[in-house]
Order: structure tokens, then C-alpha cells, then sequence
């Protein structure tokens, strides 16, 4: 039976789904090529009419996470600058329900340490995702003092991953909660990457 091009995509689409879904909650190695195809209700056997391998299916699993994920971390927030747009976006991050729910949260902390080992192919995948908010956060903070704006993204986004990566291993305990008090506390107070944002304004004041 031949199947049309919109049937082709809207199953690859449920395969990315479920994929994302068991990634999310078993990482890369507990996600099984068998496990992802049962998941989407599908046979294993249609799995490569689609995907080379599973590590293109975490790379296109990345792709697909990060783009669904810009509306939620960045939207509505087009018109703000600095600290309060910081703020914003690291509040959305930086919380219990991406920590705790496993349907919807964050997907990275699961799947990071499996990257290191990963294909090029996905770490690729990972890096333009990564780069894209980069270039957001660049654009709405500032640098300053041999630290550019790009540089300060870097630093925020190595914060906030890996400080859902640290709140994830430690819960239930209550160092979990630190964790994500002492991030969102860091890049909002004096010297961190919030008050640099601010500093050009600051100077003017003066």
C-alpha cells in the first residue's frame, strides 16, 4: 500500500513523539527503537522507512523539542530587555513543573550525557538548538568588562541546564529546591548575569 506524503509526515510526527516522551523519561538507552515504535502505536519494522538509526531520531527529537520549546520560554516577552526579560525567562525555566513532570518538561537533562557519547548528527542537532537561544539571549542582554553578550548567553544557559540537571538527581531531597532558588538568585542578583544586563543603563544614569 503506497501512503500519501501528509500520511508519511503525520506518522513520523507520532514517532517523534513518543520518542521525545521516552527520552524524556528513560534517556537514550531506555528508549528502545521497539519501546519508541510501541509507544506510537506502530510496527518496529516501518521504523527506518523513516529514521537511519535512533541516533537520528534523537537528533530530529532535539530539533523538534527546541522549536516547540521557543513559544513556551520565549514567547511574549518580545518587548522586554535585561533583567526583567532575565527574569521572565529564567522563571519558566527554572521551576518545580519542568523539574517534576516528565510528560512536558525538559528533556535535556535527560539526554546530555548520552550527547557526549552521541553521533555527530545529534550533537549537531543539540548545537542549533543551543545556538538559537544564544542568539536570543545575546540580543536582549548586554555585555560588559571582556564579557560579550554572546559569552553571558553561554554562561545563562549553562546555568539553567545545568542546574535542572542537579535539581533533577537530587529530588525528592530538599537540595533540589536550593538548587533552583540558588540559580534563579544568582542571575538576578548583583554581579550576575541580570545586573550585567543592566549595567549600560546604569552608566547612563550616572
Amino acid at each position: 500500500m503506497r501512503y500519501t506524503p501528509e500520511h508519511k509526515q503525520a506518522t513520523r510526527e507520532r514517532i517523534l513523539v513518543a520518542a521525545e516522551s521516552l527520552f524524556r523519561k528513560e534517556g537514550f538507552a531506555g528508549a528502545s527503537v521497539e519501546r519508541v515504535m510501541r509507544a506510537a502505536g506502530l510496527t518496529v519494522g516501518g521504523f527506518y522507512a523513516h529514521f537511519q538509526s535512533k541516533d537520528v531520531l534523537l537528533g530530529e527529537s532535539l530539533r523538534a523539542f527546541f522549536q516547540r520549546q521557543h513559544e513556551r520560554w520565549l514567547g511574549g516577552l518580545e518587548e522586554l530587555r535585561g533583567s526583567e526579560w532575565l527574569s521572565h525567562f529564567a522563571r519558566r525555566y527554572l521551576n518545580h513543573h519542568v523539574r517534576d513532570n516528565m510528560e512536558t518538561g525538559c528533556i535535556l537533562p535527560s539526554v546530555l550525557s548520552d550527547l557526549t557519547r552521541g553521533t555527530p548528527e545529534s550533537r549537531e542537532a543539540f548545537a542549533e538548538g543551543l545556538e538559537s537561544l544564544v542568539a536570543e539571549i545575546g540580543s536582549r542582554v548586554s555585555g560588559e568588562g571582556g564579557v560579550t553578550a554572546r559569552k553571558r548567553a553561554l554562561a545563562t544557559l549553562a546555568l539553567l541546564f545545568g542546574a535542572m540537571t542537579l535539581a533533577r538527581v537530587t529530588k525528592p531531597l530538599p537540595l533540589s529546591d536550593e538548587i533552583l532558588e540558588a540559580a534563579r538568585a544568582f542571575l538576578l542578583t548583583e554581579g550576575g548575569p541580570g545586573d550585567l544586563a543592566l549595567a549600560p543603563a546604569r552608566k547612563k544614569a550616572r
